[in-house]
């Protein structure tokens, strides 16, 4: 029946079939539609009981079926071919209908296709989602950009299927202009990226230095899920550690291949961090060692070379050991936090965005990856200092660190004694110490830049910039 459905969705693999789901399970009839009709049909047939669905073979026929101002969610891959459904409906729309792009896009692309939609009257949402496809179903965190305007119309949509953090408050609200929101996400999954790879790196610690096995290492997870780093990853790693592969007999873990893959927003978070000038250390690394781990052949050539000899450490030592090592990971994953919603307010400032870094962290409280307990405090020191500008610069975060950076350092040494890598809880450590630092060599790296490029350099008693004329004299200074 035409214009009945409140809000459609366009392309319907899993991710876009259970948002649809979703949205019909809590009382909004969708309208569904596939390049491929079969999915269609078969997403009627199967689901068609869980609430009101509308059927739409056509791109006419899709956009006929929905109410004004039309709410039309585009969930198919990334680039290209939202490019080409774009193009496929925008000719269809009237002026205050709102495009919504659910998709992993790169928030620049999000902007231009703003910018044009904009010209033809048109809202285009820029849609960061997470949860996996379970979360599509059962309630994401939900985080989009756009107009405010846009927002008036599809933010109670979006609320309601939201997930809900534990004090009930949605895991959705407008996070900023055009490209805001997919900005926003792909941070979220720069810090997935460093938090998974801090986990990792807390299981080989267990396993090679304190000689735990992995049922053993799920036990030791599963208690600090109880903790302060209670969260979704914590939790679906003592599952993974626990699971034992029928075929063998093994422990999962030992019979998959240790070669980690990867999608774009890790890589897009160091990316747009370089060119921000912003230092997410913890993120980039965890990018870096997926990528070392898919080289076979490259880590085939260095398995012989020289190294300490293995070795675990005594019963007691190892108990102890594990308490570091939880110590070691809480300061880390606070480091990668404290990158992450840096590099937010950096971007903020660069594209004019307002984003509200507290409400930010409310909406990761539930539905999405990153899950976590103390997404709770992040949201309350935003909430006291708007400004803050740094997650350090909170009294209690930076009361927690100094008092696991002696643990902290003990696990990093003593990986670094037994030969057992451990980027990510090293370079969050180096960066906790550059932070402290008085004084950084940097001003060496500035000599060395004027030496060679004249790039000049400032001085620490008096304003203004200088060269030094180190082919003449090296004592003589020019100021610019």
């Amino acid at each position: 029946m035409a214009g009945t459905a409140q809000i459609g969705v366009t392309g319907l693999a899993v991710m876009g079939r259970n948002l649809a789901r979703n949205f019909a399970r809590n009382g909004f009839a969708v309208a569904v539609h596939n390049r491929t009709a079969s999915r269609t049909r078969d997403l009627v047939e199967q689901f068609g009981h869980e609430g009101t669905f509308v059927p739409a073979e056509s791109a006419e026929e899709f956009v006929a079926a929905l109410e004004r101002p039309r709410r039309l969610v585009i969930m198919v891959k990334a680039g290209a071919p939202t490019d080409a459904v774009i193009e496929e409906f925008v000719p269809l729309l009237e002026p205050g209908d709102v495009v919504i792009d659910g998709g992993n896009a790169h928030f620049a692309d999000t902007r231009r296709r703003e910018a044009a939609l904009r010209e033809s009257g048109l809202h285009f949402v820029g849609t960061g989602i997470s949860g996996g496809e379970e979360g599509a179903l059962l309630g994401p965190s939900i985080m989009p950009g756009g107009s405010a305007e846009s927002y008036e119309s599809l933010g109670p949509m979006l609320e309601i299927i939201a997930a809900k953090a534990a004090d009930g408050t949605p895991c959705c609200t407008h996070v900023g202009a055009d490209g805001a929101g997919h900005f926003v996400k792909m941070v979220h999954n720069g810090i997935e990226y460093a938090d998974m790879q801090l986990i990792a790196e807390a299981y080989d610690l267990l396993r090679r230095a304190a000689g735990y096995q992995p049922a053993d290492i799920a036990r030791i997870f599963k208690g600090w899920n109880s903790g302060r780093l209670d969260s979704y990853l914590i939790e679906i790693t003592a599952e993974v550690l626990a699971h034992v592969d029928a075929a063998t007999g093994r422990p999962f873990v030992d019979i998959v291949a240790d070669q980690a893959e990867q999608k774009g927003t890790g890589r897009w978070t160091v990316q747009l961090a370089l060119d921000l000038g912003v230092p997410v250390n913890g993120i980039a690394e965890a990018v870096f060692a997926r990528s070392l781990s898919g080289h076979a052949e490259l880590r085939a050539v260095g398995r012989d070379l020289a190294g300490p000899a293995p070795a675990t450490l005594a019963p007691d030592d190892a108990e102890r050991f594990a308490g570091q090592v939880e110590q070691a990971l809480y300061a880390s994953k606070v480091v990668s936090y404290t990158q992450g919603f840096h590099q937010m307010q950096a971007a903020g400032a660069e594209y004019g965005w307002e984003l509200d870094l507290g409400a930010i962290a409310g909406i990761w409280r539930g539905g999405c990856i990153i899950r976590a307990a103390f997404l709770d405090r992040i949201t309350a020191a935003y909430a006291k200092d708007r400004a803050l500008p740094s997650l350090l610069a909170d009294e209690q975060f930076a009361a927690e660190i100094g008092a696991a950076q002696e643990a902290w350092r003990t696990v990093v040494a003593t990986a670094a004694r037994l030969g057992i890598p451990v980027p990510g809880f090293a370079t969050a450590l180096s960066y906790y110490d550059a932070l402290r630092a008085e004084r950084l060599p940097a001003a060496l790296t500035q000599g060395q830049r004027d030496f060679f490029g004249a790039h000049t350099y400032r001085r620490v008693d008096r304003d203004g910039v200088f060269h030094t004329l180190w082919s003449q004299d090296r004592s003589e200074e020019q100021q610019s």
